[in-house]
């Protein structure tokens, strides 16, 4: 295998499949732009477990991945694609940039879901953009953009009434999609779905569970993933 790809939490090597990836989950933890770095162990085999649990939810409501199988502690093989760099942003509830950005406050809801989008660049730190910036940076089209926004709705309402089962609430998340290789006219939601891209906070309580524990120095950050993956699998059980 051949590492194609190393990003800031996950690396991507070839496989004897060259439709196939294999997709391996760090141990890292980076926050504000990679300014703020760590490592915690068993980090990777959580996202990668919950990344699994919630490819193969998404893939029964219709939602396609590119996932294709489980593969070890920390790994998956999914889909090769061609990532379209717009991270989509799906808010329900005020936190993070959009309270600094707004004034509202922290834990307000929002009277419909929002979705934002953000031009995935290192050197210019990820701004924000709008459909028109992208037709104009080339980066999807109008068409592409339209079932990106249908599909980021159809998750947000898969995932907030499936974490509401778990006892948690979907304040906000990160998605990123990808043009199928070798075609490239099939996009599907791409990247992993975990505590590392999902804000959740406990739905009695309010106690963050996600990465902000980092960002924020909140408490342990293993010990918050753990509680959502124990939740996450107790609701699959239906306990």
């Amino acid at each position: 295998m051949d590492l194609i790809y190393e990003g800031k939490a996950k690396k991507l090597f070839t496989t004897e499949n060259p439709s196939e990836l294999l997709m391996k989950f760090k141990d890292d933890a980076t926050a504000f732009n990679g300014e703020k770095k760590s490592t915690f162990a068993e980090k990777g085999r959580l996202n990668k477990t919950l990344s699994l649990h919630l490819y193969q939810l998404l893939e029964k409501e219709g939602v396609s991945t590119h996932f294709v199988r489980d593969d070890g502690p920390d790994t998956l093989i999914v889909k090769r694609v061609e990532i379209i760099p717009i991270e989509v942003v799906v808010r329900n509830i005020v936190a993070g940039s959009l309270k600094k950005r707004t004034g509202l406050p922290e834990g307000q809801r929002l009277r419909q879901p929002i979705i934002e989008f953000c031009y995935k660049s290192d050197e210019l730190g990820d701004p924000m953009v709008n459909d028109e910036h992208i037709r104009e940076l080339n980066l999807a089209r109008g068409d592409e953009l339209e079932k990106i926004k249908r599909s980021a709705l159809k998750i947000n309402r898969s995932l907030s009434a499936f974490f509401a089962k778990a006892g948690l609430t979907l304040v906000d998340f990160k998605l990123e999609y990808g043009r199928l290789f070798p075609d490239k006219h099939n996009i599907v939601l791409a990247d992993e779905i975990s505590p590392d891209t999902c804000r959740l906070w406990d739905s009695v309580t309010g106690n963050k569970l996600d990465k902000d524990r980092f960002r924020q120095d909140l408490g342990d950050l293993i010990e918050g993933y753990s509680e959502v993956l124990q939740r996450v699998e107790n609701a699959l059980a239906g306990r």
